[in-house]
């Protein structure tokens, strides 16, 4: 157990992590080996549209088409780590920030800014570089193999024919000069048919595995990264445990305790009075019932501060949903989460919105908000839009920092784009499964 923690965890520091490829048979492999040919000869086309594209943004016209162009070779960067974790079973995570959604062309703009100084938007363009000329190669290896053993057993019918028209006929290096050397070349054609089939497609595809590996995952600049980031995010998790266990042990002291010790003497004083005095008694257990009744309300708003018991019951979705209910401005929600999350994840997304819109109540001036929360790709991912004054910054506080320590706890990530003016869109992603779900509900659309 503890040898396949460690193993898992590796992987996971490396940025990959190795699955169950799945293979199927040799034609099957083969027809792989075309697609990663025909993707690559795509990308090149690619790679000729962001050259034209940066050559016309010196008149302007091309930054109009960059974030279309970014976007797209983005696209194609995720679509071979997919190929590369269900064909090759290596998983090569990408380090990408969340996305907020789209907005104005100028919103557009910024975004594609921002792309280019991440790490992982130059990897993307260096595979789009480099793969179209290494990819055919890797993908044609088997092809190359079945139609050099093809022609290989052909030579023992064909080999005269072509002597006379040919000036001499080779076989890898056998020269082909009488029935006996073709017959040699036949047998090394079989072996070389049987290669193409049966090893090289499934070579093929490790090798592209390992290759969107070294070139799209990640470099040992952003594991050091990344590690200070956990050791800071650790930090910030523990700090923030702390301060909620006080936060919690100061409630209790200042309000549910206070009641119920105002219970307790309430109930001594009616103790003593019930012989002499029964009317006093009627109005103490009338105080003493008010004042239960009251403490029961404070423990429950502490455990909803906890973890809300609507979270608990109906999930993420339906609980935001609720919360905008209460909210001043018109809210319009999309979410759909196919299963439940994990508790822990929940409850800190949870709060992380709950924090964005009362950001968006206190400080946007918004009248109108855009919240989005979907499951995609083994990361629940949400983003929350407004069309407020903008100006929000979480170096300046207005509650933005604890949500990205709350989310830092998870390895999570909070993207703001909030320029002076609006609108303002905030996004987040945490990675994480699905817990088990016999039922085959869906929360949210």
């Amino acid at each position: 157990m503890k040898a396949k923690w460690g193993q898992d965890m590796s992987a996971r520091v490396e940025g990959t992590e190795k699955t169950r490829p799945e293979l199927g048979g040799a034609a099957a492999l083969v027809l792989r080996g075309v697609s990663l040919t025909g993707i690559a000869l795509g990308e090149a086309l690619l790679l000729l549209w962001f050259c034209l594209v940066v050559c016309l943004s010196f008149v302007g016209v091309g930054l109009l088409l960059l974030p279309g162009a970014l976007d797209a070779i983005r696209s194609d960067a995720r679509l071979q780590r997919r190929l590369a974790l269900r064909w090759s079973g290596v998983r090569v995570d990408a380090a990408y920030p969340p996305e907020p959604a789209d907005g104005p062309a100028r919103t557009r703009l910024r975004r594609a800014h921002r792309m280019l100084g991440e790490r992982a938007t130059w990897r993307d363009l260096l595979w789009t570089l480099v793969n179209p000329v290494v990819g055919p190669v890797l993908a044609l290896l088997p092809a190359v193999a079945v139609l050099g053993g093809l022609w290989g057993l052909a030579l023992p019918f064909t080999w005269r024919g072509l002597s006379e028209s040919w000036d001499g006929i080779w076989f890898t290096f056998v020269p082909v000069r009488s029935q006996g050397t073709a017959i040699l070349a036949a047998v090394l054609g079989a072996v070389e048919l049987a290669v193409g089939v049966l090893l090289l497609p499934r070579l093929m595809l490790g090798l592209h595995g390992r290759w969107v590996r070294l070139v799209l995952g990640s470099t040992r600049a952003d594991l050091t990264n990344r590690v200070e980031h956990l050791a800071n995010s650790r930090s910030d998790a523990m700090d923030m445990q702390a301060n909620e266990l006080r936060r919690i042990e100061r409630d209790l002291h200042d309000g549910a305790q206070v009641r119920l010790v105002a219970l307790g003497l309430t109930l001594s004083a009616a103790e003593s009075l019930i012989e002499q005095n029964p009317a006093a008694v009627r109005a103490l257990l009338a105080e003493a019932k008010d004042n239960s009744a009251k403490a029961l309300n404070e423990l429950r708003d502490l455990v909803h501060g906890v973890h809300p018991p609507l979270l608990a019951d109906r999930g993420l979705v339906d609980a935001v949903r609720t919360l905008t209910l209460e909210l001043p401005q018109r809210v319009q929600l999309t979410g759909s989460v196919p299963g439940r999350l994990p508790a822990p994840v929940e409850s800190a997304a949870y709060f992380a919105i709950a924090e964005l819109l009362n950001n968006v109540t206190k400080h946007g001036k918004a009248t109108e908000v855009t919240v989005d929360i979907h499951y995609v790709d083994r990361e629940l991912r949400v983003s929350v839009h407004d069309n407020g004054v903008g100006g929000a910054d979480a170096g300046r506080g207005s509650g933005l920092r604890g949500v990205e320590r709350r989310l830092a706890a998870f390895d999570g990530l909070l993207a703001i784009n909030s320029p002076a003016g609006g609108p303002t869109m905030a996004a987040f992603s945490i990675g994480c499964d699905l817990l088990p779900d016999t039922t085959g509900t869906t929360q949210g659309d």
